[in-house]
């Protein structure tokens, strides 16, 4: 079976994210489980898109058509965005640490890693019960929902990063560089969340099958199903892959583990990164 556009798309963003989830492995050897969560987070994203991908291109090839594959493979592409964000939440919340590894503000964070899960939740069931016509409604307003606690979240990192931007001073060498590459990358991840946003208000559902019913909404062109494909080339899918790129390459790039020095030094040298709680 040919592929249409979205079943294209779906296979270069398997070919776009396996090399990068063999590098996101890669990470997380280099830094390990026990300093954060971001790089791991950057792993589970990556392969949420291979996964996402996989599903969309074999809904196309399976015949008949199988509409779990489609509700799959598009609840992945819509849900992604939070590992996306909680990774960026995790490689902030590391700037804070301590020469000796301590994190402070560790309650803050779990809070908005909270904030990411549930949208994620909301997203989630709000597209399982979309095709159910007793509680479309409340699945639309959760999928809405979801949404726009992803933005609230998104204003959260951008107050994070303009926060730290004040307190360069206190942190360590190689967490400013890495503080640099995340500003880089949050304008590209604003124009990712704002597409969410439109995309899930250009529409009172979430329905795979929906070709019989003309989208005549301000924001059709945006909606994954019947949008411009164009508008999604560029506001979704390069825009996560320009902030994978520079997540990957900070990683790889910035020695951080240099910055942990003894822990008798710290407090001097670092006198606001002393343990808070």
């Amino acid at each position: 079976m040919t592929l249409d556009t979205q079943g294209i798309l779906a296979a270069v963003t398997i070919a776009m994210y396996v090399p990068f989830l063999l590098v996101s492995i890669k990470l997380v050897s280099k830094y390990g489980v026990s300093r954060g969560d971001g790089w791991i987070l950057l792993l589970i994203f990556c392969f949420i898109r291979v996964l996402g991908g996989s599903l969309l291109v074999a809904a196309e090839e399976v015949t008949p058509v199988n509409l779990s594959l489609y509700i799959g493979g598009y609840a992945l592409e819509s849900s992604g965005l939070s590992p996306l964000l909680v990774c960026t939440l995790g490689l902030l919340h590391s700037i804070f640490q301590t020469p000796d590894g301590f994190l402070s503000h560790n309650r803050q964070f779990r809070l908005l890693g909270i904030l990411g899960a549930v949208a994620l939740i909301l997203t989630i069931v709000g597209i399982s019960n979309s095709s159910s016509d007793s509680s479309s409604s409340s699945a639309n307003t959760m999928r809405r929902v979801g949404v726009i606690l992803f933005a609230v979240l998104y204003i959260m990192l951008v107050g994070i990063c303009v926060f730290l931007w004040t307190r360069t001073r206190f942190i360590m060498r190689y967490r400013k560089q890495l503080l640099k590459a995340i500003s880089i990358a949050l304008p590209f991840l604003a124009i990712r969340t704002l597409y969410s946003v439109l995309s899930t208000f250009s529409s009172s559902s979430f329905d795979v099958t929906s070709t019989t019913q003309p989208n005549t909404s301000d924001l059709a062109k945006f909606n994954i199903f019947t949008g411009e494909w164009q508008i999604y080339l560029v506001m979704d899918m390069l825009m996560e892959y320009a902030v994978v790129i520079i997540y990957c390459v900070a990683g790889f790039v910035l020695p951080l583990n240099q910055d942990y020095k003894s822990p008798d030094s710290y407090q001097d040298e670092y006198p606001l990164s002393r343990p808070q709680y």
